[in-house]
């Protein structure tokens, strides 16, 4: 990743979810977090891939994922499109649930939340047959600010705006 700002359009598949999360993990790395920051970073955009690919796009080989990085002084901000139907945010089952604990699924979000400082999903052009779904999720440089392959300067700080597409 270089500059400030990066962004990626995958496939929607399998291998499109590997490549989110390895890339990610690169990039949380290159942005200065240790190795556990850059796994949980990791972890939380495999889960928005996988949300994307197999929930938003239904693996539809015509969709197509963003994924985007933008390194600011004081923050990682990646952002996760789909193109798919959207998300319903009131519909989503409690992966704490009892009835939810063995199950396979259902534990993206609540691990994007865990792993990442901030967490935001919203809806794309709901008018839209198709409107999909944008996940931005933040990580913010805590303490003193790692050292920057750019001198500490990351750009204009999102101040926990969402990051432009």
């Amino acid at each position: 990743m270089t500059g400030n700002r990066v962004s990626y359009t995958l496939d929607s598949s399998l291998a499109s979810i590997n490549t989110a999360e390895e890339t990610s993990e690169r990039g949380a790395a290159q942005a200065g977090f240790d190795e556990d920051e850059c796994q949980k970073s990791s972890m939380a955009v495999r889960g928005a891939a996988v949300n994307a690919v197999l929930h938003g796009n239904a693996c539809d080989p015509k969709k197509k994922m963003t994924l985007a990085f933008e390194s600011t002084s004081n923050a990682l901000v990646i952002t996760v499109t789909d193109q798919g139907k959207g998300l319903d945010m009131n519909n989503l089952p409690d992966p704490l649930a009892p009835e939810n604990l063995l199950k396979q699924s259902g534990r993206g979000i609540f691990l994007m939340r865990a792993f990442m400082d901030e967490v935001r999903i919203r809806m794309l052009d709901p008018s839209s047959d198709q409107p999909g779904t944008e996940v931005t999720m933040i990580k913010n440089v805590h303490g003193e600010s790692p050292q920057r392959p750019n001198g500490g300067r990351g750009g204009a700080a999102t101040d926990g705006k969402e990051a432009a597409q």
